[in-house]
């Protein structure tokens, strides 16, 4: 193993550097990894781009990291060198209210990698063994970069209670919209509709991911299909992955959710919506905050190593970590073919 190491830094909003520094030491607590694929996810775009109020710089993007262990510390006991891994990016006390009542995910003093510290995007990193999951050794590793976003469709289709019985809408087939799709099949909902602007997306959706209808909301009267589809009674569950400004007050249109609906937005925005208590209450709908995940990493990859996902499509681009320059490019100047990147370590095709 190398002394020295590369790491991709962001020092300020559109300026990135590439560093060269020496490969850490793992404390008695921690393992040793060698990173082998990341994926790149909206907040890393927000970060390079200055957009996550909560993230400082200079800073190591990528929360979504996968690798192998190359050497534990002395107190480490379910980790070895050799295993697979994919590592917890949700850094917790453990102590506080949210973490003694299982939710700590929502830490009082919640700290996650790539945004508030330090994140994936280095050949090598540590991490404390108790954020650390063995996965699978045959899944590939352009597959594994991906446990991490299949875990919030775990999550959030978890947070909706969702159910064999329900009808399901959501707005925005990108990454996240296309897994909480396959979420809710996997736990057999009967029917999905998938809404956006884009044929494409909403083709793919259908084609590859478990829509059972789609609505182009740019072309089609969206409340008008909903309650086609239906039969008047409208949806019982609406996922927002559009998560744009006004995207949640959109699916909470009446007709869209039907009387003691489901809501789940799933973006940050800050912009404030003209949403009223009568919006709500006149048909006591739930509105169900939802972030990052929570128990989902050893479910999420047994159902991978399973081959309960459609992995085919789900990342679009595969970019090598010495050509990281085209991720950065990416970012400034969007191609819409690239829904999902996923950069890829040495070693990690062979």
């Amino acid at each position: 193993m190398a002394d020295m190491m590369k790491e991709v830094v962001v020092t300020e909003p559109y300026h990135y550097e590439i560093r060269e520094v020496p490969v850490p030491e793992p404390k008695d607590d921690e393992v040793l990894i060698k990173e082998m694929a990341a994926g790149v996810c909206g907040s890393d775009i927000h970060i390079y781009r200055g957009e996550n109020p909560n993230s400082r710089y200079p800073l190591i993007p990528g929360h979504e990291n996968v690798g192998i262990v190359v050497k534990v510390g002395k107190d480490c006991k379910k980790i070895k060198a050799g295993d697979h891994v994919v590592i917890d990016y949700v850094l917790r006390d453990g102590t506080c209210w949210q973490c003694r009542h299982g939710r700590g995910n929502v830490c009082e003093h919640v700290l996650v990698r790539g945004s508030g510290t330090d994140g994936g995007w280095r050949e090598y990193w540590t991490a404390q063994e108790s954020y650390v999951y063995k996965i699978d050794d045959q899944i590939p590793w352009k597959d594994a970069a991906l446990i991490e976003p299949l875990t919030i469709g775990e999550h959030s289709t978890t947070r909706a209670r969702v159910a064999e019985d329900d009808t399901v809408f959501i707005f925005g087939t990108g990454t996240i919209g296309t897994i909480i799709c396959q979420a809710c099949k996997l736990k057999g909902v009967k029917t999905i509709i998938c809404c956006d602007i884009s044929d494409s997306s909403l083709e793919r959706a259908k084609r590859d991911f478990g829509a059972d209808y789609t609505i182009n909301s740019k072309t089609e009267d969206v409340v008008k299909r909903v309650q086609e589809i239906t039969d008047g009674h409208g949806c019982t569950v609406a996922f927002d992955a559009a998560a744009f400004p006004g995207s949640l007050t959109f699916v909470m249109t009446p007709g869209i959710v039907c009387n003691a609906g489901r809501v789940i937005p799933l973006g940050f925005s800050t912009v404030p919506e003209k949403i009223t208590q009568q919006m709500i209450n006149g048909r006591e709908l739930d509105i169900i905050g939802t972030r990052m995940s929570l128990n989902q990493w050893e479910p999420t990859a047994k159902n991978m190593a399973e081959g309960k996902y459609h992995m085919q499509g789900l990342a679009t681009t595969f970019v090598k970590f010495e050509d990281i320059d085209q991720v950065f490019e990416n970012i400034v100047h969007p191609d819409p073919a690239v829904k999902k990147t996923v950069i890829l370590f040495p070693g990690a095709e062979d």
